[in-house]
């Protein structure tokens, strides 16, 4: 199985070529059994290798240094997380059949939590303050401002304006456009003090992992974390926990309410634009989306 289309010029990527790469360069793993993960995701396709490994490779692969840079950031965070993030164990060098760098990561146990059947949601919820909130309290000399990026998840909300509008006119028939605009400027006028934290950026369910307790075990993709507004990590209030838990996740964070209203800004933006751009291609990312969308409008 090769990763869904998601760009023209999206390199093709199967299981041998990255057995083809496996063994060429990391031979010692090149026997272990080797599947594509369905991650849904947007940068990267992902093979499990063996029990304990797996192998990511770039979609859109690129010759600068973004995977070397992403291991040193990782294992400069990871002492101050209360949950397992990502290692990266090697760095495979770009060939002719896949011209970019490329890496094993160390297999991160749990489950992807779903919206419709959260095991303990209070628990969940309390867990993913924890890690916000030592998140925001790292302090590191190297202070990378959050990478802006294509998803656009931690740019200025002005800088926001052009595209969410541009996604709720896609979406005219398909969301009550009105509602969704009233919701967005709202947000959009919310104050912010320029006060920058560390931010994971995308807290979205496809980047946490849970036990079967439903407790938060790990969290995934750092490619574009960095300091940023507070706001940019409310992302599970309306992607994932129902209300009560949304309460209690606001609570443990002490959020005020313009930080609460860019949040929410944020989160309506980034799931109409994901809805607008993916709605005919990425089904797993769209049904996400649709769900945030009618969270925030549930609570205006």
């Amino acid at each position: 199985m090769s990763p869904r289309k998601v760009y023209a010029d999206q390199i093709d990527i199967d299981t041998p070529l990255v057995r083809e790469l496996l063994a060429t360069q990391f031979p010692q793993w090149a026997a272990l059994p080797l599947e594509p993960v369905d991650s849904g995701g947007l940068v990267n396709a992902i093979y499990r290798l063996g029990s304990d490994l797996s192998v990511r490779l770039a979609l859109r692969p690129s010759n600068t240094d973004m995977v070397q840079r992403e291991q040193e950031k990782l294992a400069a965070l990871a002492p101050y997380l209360p949950v397992a993030i990502p290692s990266v164990e090697a760095i495979g060098s770009p060939t002719d059949a896949f011209p970019g760098e490329w890496s094993v990561h160390r297999w991160l146990t749990g489950t992807h939590p779903s919206p419709d059947a959260l095991v303990d949601p209070h628990g969940l919820a309390v867990d993913l303050a924890a890690f916000v909130d030592a998140f925001r309290r790292i302090d590191l000399p190297d202070r990378l401002p959050a990478y802006l990026g294509e998803r656009r998840t931690r740019a200025p909300m002005p800088s926001l304006d052009s595209p969410t509008q541009t996604a709720i006119a896609d979406l005219d028939g398909l969301i009550d456009t009105h509602a969704a605009l009233a919701s967005w400027e709202e947000s959009l006028a919310a104050p912010y003090d320029g006060r920058e934290v560390w931010v994971h950026s995308d807290l979205t369910p496809n980047n946490l992992l849970v036990s079967p307790e439903g407790r938060l075990t790990a969290v995934l993709d750092f490619e574009t974390s960095g300091v940023g507004d507070p706001a940019c990590d409310l992302f599970p209030a309306w992607y994932l926990l129902p209300a009560p838990a949304r309460d209690a996740f606001r609570a443990a964070l002490d959020v005020d309410d313009a930080t609460w209203l860019r949040g929410r800004g944020r989160v309506l933006s980034q799931a109409l634009i994901v809805w607008s751009h993916q709605k005919d291609t990425n089904p797993h990312l769209t049904h996400h989306a649709r769900r945030a969308v009618s969270k925030v409008l549930a609570t205006q």
